[in-house]
């Protein structure tokens, strides 16, 4: 049946972008299977010492992401940088690289550990979803001796730029799930309901941006962030007499 003549007529839909964006909402979801559910990465220390309520949970994301996620960015974008060239072009041993950086910028081994075993699970996830060169090579560099920890925030950078995804794009979707894994495991440790905790999620978008956007132009040898309570919640975290996360 032909259109009317007065019907307006939808834009075609861009299927390069649309497909890509599809992907990344899908690998930064929190429903990936790669353990992030697991793991709190100090908060749960936090909770139990009393430091922790939900008055100040705003406040304390918003000062996470000027801080550890600033650093989880700009290693995001390095290693987005280093995928988008090319399998050609990828150098192994930049790879490795940038991970060891980023593990001495972890300095409690409980939360250094969460990232190599979600930054492992995740590559491993993604090459069950399709045939990806530079995650492969990726993921076999990483295991020759000496072995190197595959870290999160540097794996989806990785896939980001290997699957040709925008990089502000990638960006900013790890910064949202990072913060998003975060609210929910608040939501299991503290009185914080669904509405608040979509409120507190919504209001940090703007800082989610402001992040990103700073990253972009942050060296790598600049990167640094000081939340010194959280590193001491995750250092503590093996001490706690009973633990809903493993991290």
């Amino acid at each position: 049946m032909p259109a009317d003549a007065d019907t307006p007529q939808r834009a075609p839909f861009a299927l390069g972008q649309d497909l890509a964006d599809l992907r990344l909402l899908h690998l930064a979801d929190s429903a990936l299977p790669i353990g992030s559910l697991a793991h709190s990465f100090g908060l749960e220390s936090l909770e139990a010492a009393g430091i922790l309520q939900v008055s100040g949970l705003a406040d304390f994301f918003r000062g996470y992401l000027e801080e550890a996620g600033l650093v989880e960015a700009v290693f995001c974008r390095a290693a987005f940088r280093l995928a988008s060239t090319g399998p050609a072009q990828f150098s192994l041993d930049q790879w490795r690289g940038l991970n060891e950086q980023l593990a001495a910028r972890k300095p409690a081994r409980e939360s250094r550990a969460a990232s190599a075993s979600m930054g492992h699970n995740f590559l491993l996830t993604v090459l069950a979803l399709g045939e990806f060169p530079i995650v492969s090579e990726a993921l076999a560099a990483a295991k020759r001796p000496p072995a190197v920890a595959i870290h999160h925030g540097a794996a989806f950078g990785l896939v980001s730029g290997a699957l040709g995804f925008d990089e502000d794009r990638a960006v900013l979707a790890w910064l949202h799930q990072t913060i998003a894994n975060m609210v929910s495991a608040c939501q299991r440790l503290l009185p914080l309901g669904q509405t608040e905790a979509a409120r507190i999620l919504w209001n940090l978008k703007g800082t989610m941006i402001e992040t990103a956007a700073r990253s972009a132009t942050c060296l790598l040898d600049d990167a640094c962030g000081f939340m010194p309570l959280l590193e001491w919640g995750a250092m503590e975290h093996p001490a706690l007499a009973t633990r809903l996360f493993v991290s």
